[in-house]
């Protein structure tokens, strides 16, 4: 009863346009009114224990962070390293974008920043090379959605809050995955380039050239090696490890590379915040729709009937990939993991899977989200930068969303990929 009204109203509200952080919040405060057996103040609560957690503070500094790399010429510095290695194959400029997008991932932790610091650059370059411009466009996009999968990565921290899983180990979980999906993306580029005459760049691949370029950009090919080095070093925690990112960037920004002025700060830490404050709310909101789920035995009953349909791993697992891909077509990432996480992970465990690699295949199957409308921030963030309509990608995403499902599913069903590093640093 109680289950049903909440995911009622909550579809109703979302078929009517209400945005998503509000349908979340309004369904569990309308659900707790009707069902009259708990005070209302209790939302209040759990929305600010939601958001009142040491870990938490991590996703405000990592997007800090990748605000600073943005703003700090450090995606020029990256796409020059890249194509000193890449850059002189057939269809070179798609490669150097997916390599960057990479190392950027590694950086800033976000899709949307991703896309835009490096899509911003390499979109017109491949434009200007006789690249399909809507091949660049959807390429870049979904380039991005490494972004959160490639350790640090908000959404797993965000995974690690609501479930209690080590965010360390999440962010190993998510590197083997992460340079597959890059890889297959890269295999995806050759061949299409291969077939339709897109070509490399001028820069040949010498020792000369990637001495030059790995000069350029060491202090910030650092930065990851610092930030997870310190994590599992045990020097800082993962939020420790957000600040020392966000202060590395500043000094790379105004000392190293002298790209970064004061002027640019006020701009920066707006944008932070309004991203911040954005996705904050949401996790509360979230929250209180996950509190009323547990408080009700929703969860529970969940389990209980879709264990009762089967129990064959295979099966729910396909199952599960399904719903996930879907969620991350509508309801915004974050929302999504603090709403099914707490839910799913009874079910996972129940038929062996364990938690690190169910946060590993969740989040990168949310992060295809990022390119899939209505929600596709990455794809909105491209087709701006080229002026561009959604339905213009649509050619170019199947095949290569295509690719990248494939990868998930591999991970998926093959749990080494994603528990051997955390097992290698024992953090399994």
């Amino acid at each position: 009863m109680v289950g049903g009204m909440l995911f009622g109203i909550f579809a109703l509200l979302l078929i009517l346009g209400v945005p998503i952080a509000i349908c979340v919040g309004l369904s569990a405060i309308i659900t707790l009114a009707v069902s009259g057996d708990v005070s209302l103040a209790v939302i209040a609560q759990r929305m600010y224990s939601a958001t009142d957690s040491f870990p938490m503070m991590a996703i405000p500094f990592f997007i800090v962070a990748g605000s600073i790399m943005e703003h700090g010429g450090l995606s020029k510095r990256l796409i020059n390293f890249a194509s000193s290695f890449v850059g002189q194959m057939t269809g070179g400029l798609g490669l150097v974008t997916v390599v960057t997008s990479m190392f950027f991932a590694a950086i800033s932790g976000s899709g949307p920043a991703t896309t835009a610091a490096v899509g911003g650059i390499m979109i017109p370059a491949m434009e200007a090379n006789n690249y399909d411009k809507k091949f660049a466009t959807s390429l870049t996009a979904t380039a991005g959605a490494l972004g959160p999968l490639i350790p640090p990565s908000v959404l797993f921290v965000t995974f690690g809050v609501a479930t209690g899983v080590s965010i360390g180990a999440l962010f190993m979980s998510g590197v083997i995955p992460g340079i597959m999906i890059a890889l297959v993306l890269c295999i995806m580029v050759y061949f299409i380039s291969k077939k339709r005459g897109f070509v490399g760049t001028d820069v040949k691949f010498s020792a000369k050239n990637v001495l030059v370029a790995t000069k350029e950009a060491i202090w910030v090919i650092f930065m990851p090696l610092i930030v997870l080095g310190g994590i599992y070093g045990g020097v800082f925690t993962p939020t420790e490890a957000a600040i020392v990112a966000a202060v590395y960037g500043l000094f790379l920004g105004f000392v190293v590379y002298k790209e970064l002025k004061i002027k640019d700060l006020p701009k920066i830490f707006v944008d932070s915040a309004l991203t911040s404050a954005m996705v904050m709310f949401v996790i509360a909101c979230a929250q209180s729709f996950s509190w009323v789920m547990s408080s009700f035995r929703v969860t529970n009953a969940i389990a209980a009937g879709v264990l009762a349909i089967t129990s064959n791993k295979v099966l729910l697992l396909l199952l599960l990939n399904g719903m996930l891909l879907i969620s991350g077509c509508f309801i915004e990432l974050n929302a999504s993991i603090v709403i099914f996480a707490p839910m799913l992970l009874p079910i996972m465990e129940s038929i062996g899977v364990n938690p690190i690699h169910f946060g590993c295949f969740m989040v990168a199957n949310l992060c295809l989200g990022l390119v899939t409308p209505p929600l596709g921030v990455n794809l909105y963030v491209a087709c701006g930068l080229m002026k561009l309509k959604i339905e213009d990608t649509v050619r170019w995403l199947i095949p290569l969303l295509g690719a990248c499902v494939a990868v998930v599913l591999l991970v998926t069903f093959c749990e080494p990929l994603a528990l051997f590093l955390p097992r290698l640093l024992n953090l399994v």
